[in-house]
């Protein structure tokens, strides 16, 4: 079956994504992930875009916004590849497919936060031609 990259629309792609996305997200439950992804598409525009063959093998979670700071851009919230499957272009491949899904929104600019802890997936976007441009602070009022 060929490699194909696509947005994930119905209840059951939505779900097919959750075994790739709780490596990155363990804390969201099974039961809550599409309720989740479809609540935040509602309030943000939150869309999942995957990599499938066979079965899916990395996915992406992004939103198109604008701002004073960046002007349109598109943000990615969650990019993970399954862990068996890393280092075989996946991640890659929908990473670019990111970037011109961007270009063809006529973004400005494109943006992702990542965990400092996460020095693998640091190497990967530096070697994208990603600049560190700033430190995100976060204060979790909750929990």
């Amino acid at each position: 079956m060929p490699l194909t990259i696509q947005l994930a629309t119905s209840d059951e792609q939505i779900r097919s994504c959750y075994a790739v996305m709780a490596e990155l997200r363990p804390h969201v439950s099974a039961d809550e992930f599409v309720i989740r992804v479809r609540r935040q598409h509602d309030l943000a525009g939150y869309e999942l875009a995957y990599v499938a063959d066979q079965d899916v093998k990395a996915v992406a979670g992004f939103r198109i916004s604008e701002n004073l700071a960046w002007g349109k851009f598109l943000y990615v919230d969650d990019l993970v590849a399954k862990s068996d499957e890393r280092s075989k272009g996946y991640g890659g491949t929908l990473f670019d497919w990111l970037v011109e899904y961007a270009r063809k929104e006529n973004c400005d600019q494109f943006h992702l936060d990542s965990g400092v802890h996460r020095f693998a997936a640091h190497r990967f976007y530096l070697t994208k031609r990603m600049a560190i441009e700033s430190h995100h602070f976060g204060l979790k009022l909750k929990g």
